[in-house]
């Protein structure tokens, strides 16, 4: 189960840097943009939806999912075989639900976070007599980023501790 006979520090370790290179330089713009969105199906046998979810179903059959969310978490199973190894298909499993947005959204409103704007934002600035555009930091949406990479984190921290 151990592939390398690694404490659960260094699986710790090595399983952060892992995931930190899948899901950051080893993310293309098409998976980031997509991997939270359904997958467009068609009517779907139980679901009673025929397009992606309203706010009024977000969670039936969360594991339909657009293909983008499915080679993001192929990517991240594959790396983190390299120290897991077939430990890595439930962490690939977990990634997948936890980039759907559902836990993080639902910890969010647990805890009263910052919601994020969902939108862009602007503020006016008069820079040398000109009316300028800048967008203004959405906090919201970097509590979000951060809360779902600690998710992701104390997925690998749990299984280095059950592998080590």
């Amino acid at each position: 189960m151990n592939p390398h006979s690694l404490s659960a520090s260094d699986l710790l370790v090595w399983g952060i840097v892992l995931h930190l290179v899948a899901d950051w330089p080893f993310q293309s713009d098409w998976m980031a943009q997509n991997k939270m969105k359904r997958a467009n199906l068609g009517k779907v046998p139980g679901d009673g939806m025929t397009t992606a979810p309203s706010r009024m179903h977000p969670y039936s059959l969360w594991f339909i999912r657009h293909p983008a969310a499915y080679v993001h978490a192929g990517i991240h199973g594959l790396f983190l075989a390299i120290i897991f190894g077939w430990v890595a298909i439930p962490l690939a499993v977990l990634h997948l639900i936890i980039d759907t947005r559902v836990p993080v959204v639902w910890w969010g409103r647990l805890i009263h976070q910052v919601e994020p704007a969902n939108q862009t934002i602007f503020q006016r600035w008069n820079v040398s007599d000109e009316i300028k555009e800048i967008p203004v930091y959405d906090m919201g949406m970097e509590v979000r980023i951060w809360v779902d990479q600690v998710f992701h984190i104390i997925c690998i921290a749990v299984a280095a501790l059950l592998v080590a």
